[in-house]
C-alpha cells in the first residue's frame, strides 16, 4: 500500500477484493501471483477524455512543436501524405495563442496546393483550413481560414469519419497504452452518440477499460426515450459500459481566446458564452428530472460563475469540467452546491504562457486546485485527451509540482496539492484497497507517496487489473 512497508495478501474472487490480510496468506487452491513486495493502489480513472480523437491523434501530423503559423505550414508541407487529392491531410496540436504571425488561408494554400488540409488546434476548439478543404467540406472561412467552436467541432467530427474497423483498432491500442499507465476506466466525452460505438467495440472483444459514455444535449431526449440515465450499466456492455454525464459546453478555450472571462482579452472582448443562462438552467432542470448528472464545460471565470449560478437555481449538483479560471468568491460554491471540479492539471502547464500574456498579474485565479480543496470542493483529475496525454501520472505530477523540467519554477506553487490528494482525485475517492472493492487494481514499482518527483511523473507500472483480470502485465502473470 502507498506509504506502507507492510506486506499484504490480496484475495480476489468474482471480480472483487474478497479478503485483505497482513503477511502472506494461505492460498489454498487459488492461483497465486507473487507481486514481489510492490505497491498496490486502487485503479486510476481519467475523468475526461475524447477517446476517438485521442486514438486518431497518434495517426495525424503532429503540430505541437510549431512556434509560428509559418512553421506549422512548413511541417504540413514536409508531412503531406502524397498527391492523392481524395485524402485530407489532417494535422493536430497547434497552439497559436502566442504566435507572432497569424494563420491564413493563403499561407496554408502555399504549403499544400490543391491537397485538402485541415489542422485541429490542441484544445479542439479551432480548425485551420486551406481552400481545398473548405470546398471539400462545404464550409465558409474568412481570410484566416479558421473555424471556431461549434463549426470547428462539426468539422472535427467529419474528419473522424473513417471505417469503424480502423478507428476501433486505434482505440484498442490507445486503451492498452492507458492500461499500461494504470488506467482502469475513462469518462468518454466524444462528441457523438457515444453508446453505440462502445457497444460495437465491446462486442468485438474490447475489454481493456471501463467506460462511462457521455451524452450531449442534442442527444438527451434520445437517451431519455431509451431509458438511459447516468450510472446505468448498459445492456450488452459486459459490465464495462455505463452511461456517463450530460455534457454541456458553455464557453470556449484559452488558446482559441474564446473562454468566457471576467477580464477582457488584450484584443478586446471577453470570449464567448455559447449557452445563455436561461438555456443552461433549462438543461440542468431536464437533467435533474431525467436522472442525468450535468457536466458543464466552463473554462473562464465568468463562465464558471454562470455555471455555478445555474446549478444553484436548478437545485442539482454535478460537475464543472475544467474550472481553469475561478473567481475567489466562487471557490466555496463548488462544495456547498455539491459541484465536483473535474480538472486537467497538465493544462496549467500548457496554458501558463497564454494566461500570463492575456492577464498579467491576475493569474492567481488560474487552476486553483489547492484553494478549491481548502474551500470544500472535491476534485476529479483527467487529461481531456487529446488536449493532453492520457496519462494520470502526468496529471498528478502537474497537480503536485505545477512545473515542467524546463528551468522555470512552479507556476503559483501555493495551488499545488499533495500526492495523496492527487491519488484520491484519480481513484474515485479510493484512498486504499479495501475488502469488498472492485478488483480494479494497479501494482507499482515505486511508492507513489515517497518516490522522487521524476519517478512519480513517469511511474513504472508493473500490472493493471480490471475486475481481477490483467489488462496490463509487465511480467508478473
Amino acid at each position: 500500500m502507498p506509504g506502507d512497508a507492510a506486506l499484504y495478501s490480496v484475495h480476489i474472487s468474482a471480480g472483487r477484493v474478497s479478503r485483505l490480510g497482513a503477511g502472506v496468506g494461505s492460498p489454498g487452491a487459488a492461483r497465486v501471483i507473487d507481486a514481489g513486495g510492490r505497491w498496490l493502489i486502487p485503479g486510476l480513472w481519467d475523468e475526461h477524455v475524447h477517446m476517438t480523437q485521442w486514438a486518431l491523434h497518434a495517426n495525424r501530423i503532429d503540430l505541437s512543436g510549431a512556434v509560428s503559423a509559418q512553421d506549422a505550414a512548413a511541417v504540413v508541407r514536409s508531412s503531406m501524405p502524397g498527391a492523392d487529392l481524395a485524402v485530407t491531410a489532417v494535422g493536430v496540436g497547434f497552439r497559436d495563442a502566442l504566435w507572432a504571425d497569424t494563420p491564413s488561408v493563403a499561407l496554408l494554400d502555399s504549403a499544400t496546393g490543391s491537397q485538402p488540409a485541415a489542422l485541429v488546434s490542441h484544445d479542439l476548439h479551432c480548425v485551420w483550413l486551406n481552400s481545398a478543404a473548405a470546398r471539400r467540406y462545404g464550409v465558409r472561412v474568412d481570410a484566416s481560414g479558421l473555424l471556431r467552436e461549434d463549426p470547428a467541432f462539426a468539422l472535427t467530427r467529419e474528419l473522424g469519419r473513417l471505417p469503424d474497423a480502423v478507428v476501433d483498432t486505434w482505440v484498442a491500442g490507445a486503451a492498452r497504452a492507458a492500461a499500461a499507465r494504470g488506467v482502469v476506466g475513462v469518462v468518454d466525452f466524444e462528441m457523438t452518440w457515444n453508446r453505440d460505438p462502445w457497444l460495437r467495440r465491446i462486442a468485438g472483444g474490447f475489454d481493456v477499460l471501463r467506460v462511462d459514455a457521455g451524452v450531449y444535449p442534442a442527444d438527451l431526449e434520445r437517451a431519455v426515450a431509451a431509458g438511459m440515465r447516468t450510472g446505468q450499466v448498459v445492456d450488452g456492455g459486459k459490465g464495462l459500459l455505463r452511461m456517463g454525464p450530460l455534457k454541456v459546453l458553455i464557453d470556449g478555450a484559452l488558446n482559441t481566446r474564446t473562454a468566457y472571462c471576467v477580464d477582457p482579452y488584450p484584443f478586446g472582448g471577453h470570449g464567448l458564452l455559447t449557452v445563455e443562462p436561461e438555456e443552461l438552467l433549462a438543461l440542468l432542470g431536464r437533467a435533474r428530472d431525467t436522472g442525468f448528472l450535468p457536466a458543464v464545460h466552463a473554462i473562464g471565470d465568468a463562465a464558471n460563475q454562470v455555471a455555478l449560478d445555474a446549478f444553484e437555481r436548478a437545485g442539482i449538483g454535478g460537475r464543472i469540467e475544467h474550472a481553469q479560471f475561478v473567481r475567489r468568491g466562487d471557490l466555496a460554491r463548488f462544495g456547498s452546491l455539491g459541484v465536483l471540479a473535474s480538472v486537467q492539471p497538465v493544462h496549467a502547464l500548457d496554458d501558463r504562457d497564454a494566461a500570463e500574456t492575456n492577464w498579467p498579474g491576475r493569474t492567481d485565479r488560474a487552476f486553483p486546485l489547492r484553494s478549491l480543496l481548502d474551500e470544500g470542493a472535491s476534485l476529479l483529475l483527467g487529461s481531456d485527451a487529446p488536449v493532453a496525454p492520457l496519462d494520470p501520472w502526468a496529471a498528478m505530477a502537474a497537480a503536485t509540482v505545477r512545473a515542467r523540467d524546463d528551468g522555470r519554477g512552479p507556476w503559483h506553487p501555493k495551488e499545488a496539492i499533495t500526492r495523496g490528494q492527487a491519488l484520491l482525485a484519480s481513484t474515485r475517492g479510493r484512498a486504499r484497497v479495501r475488502e469488498g472493492d472492485p478488483a480494479d487494481l494497479v501494482l507499482l514499482d515505486a511508492d507513489p507517496l515517497a518516490a522522487p518527483d521524476g519517478v512519480f511523473a513517469a511511474m513504472p507500472v508493473a500490472a493493471t487489473l480490471v475486475a481481477g483480470r490483467f489488462t496490463y502485465d509487465a511480467g508478473l502473470a
